[in-house]
């Protein structure tokens, strides 16, 4: 029986991931306070009003150290809480205090890339990677195929992904694109695979690359897609635990 295991959300782009029991979608969003606010940097072409692609925001492709953070998000308030390990704790708020945010990203960011400049969102919807408003599904067992080829253990915060689903035969998960999902009492519909970047190589304890992803992912599938995009197509709630059923 497919269940969820395990629910993440990300709310400033690439800047940490938080832990959920729980989360209730609403049809054509994104995941509540996922992606809300992303890092535009130095060198972006976006002004913030709509999405963007990826290249215009800091991220962990290209900063790796961005991969160790980690985020608590107070839904009251709206302020955020990061945490690296080689950082001291930061609460600010993304809408109306960003420069201690910048401060404090700063020691994390490769000197010869384009420092980070200021945070963006766009209202109504996350800043994903996708131009449509996405959630993620990722499969335990595609994981641990692609750990066992790996031969060393990986931990699922690499990928970034929203929902986490035990019990499918490895990369069954591609042969849910064009079909519905039903997880909880919300209806997912799956779209396409996910492209990875050189960001799942990078150690989420540590944010030091230490595992060639990519490359076992194209030597042993000849690709290097990992985990699906599904849009809303009915609200519901979703809860660790919940059975996953292909409609």
């Amino acid at each position: 029986m497919a269940q969820i295991t395990n629910i993440w959300r990300h709310p400033l782009k690439s800047h940490g991931r938080e832990s959920l029991q729980t989360v209730t979608l609403q049809a054509g969003q994104t995941m509540p306070w996922d992606r809300k606010w992303a890092v535009a940097h130095e060198a972006a072409k976006t002004d913030g009003t709509e999405w963007a692609p990826c290249a215009n925001f800091s991220r962990g492709a290209k900063a790796s150290q961005l991969m160790a953070i980690t985020s608590q998000v107070n839904e009251a308030t709206g302020d955020l809480t990061l945490d690296h390990p080689d950082r001291p704790s930061i609460t600010f708020d993304p809408d109306g205090d960003p420069d201690a945010f910048l401060d404090w990203v700063a020691p994390l960011m490769p000197a010869d890339r384009a420092q980070s400049a200021r945070i963006v969102r766009v209202d109504g919807r996350g800043m994903t990677d996708t131009p449509f408003a996405s959630v993620s599904l990722n499969s335990v067992s595609s994981m641990n195929d692609l750990q066992s080829r790996l031969a060393q253990p990986i931990d699922q915060r690499r990928w970034r992904g929203n929902f986490w689903i035990s019990g499918t035969k490895p990369w069954a998960e591609f042969d849910w694109i064009g079909k519905q999902v039903q997880i909880g009492s919300a209806i997912l519909d799956v779209c396409e695979p996910i492209g990875r970047c050189l960001a799942t190589a990078a150690n989420p304890d540590t944010g030091e690359r230490d595992a060639d992803t990519l490359g076992v992912l194209q030597q042993n599938w000849g690709h290097k897609n990992f985990g699906v995009y599904a849009t809303v197509a009915q609200s519901g709630v979703i809860t660790i635990g919940d059975t996953a059923q292909v409609l």
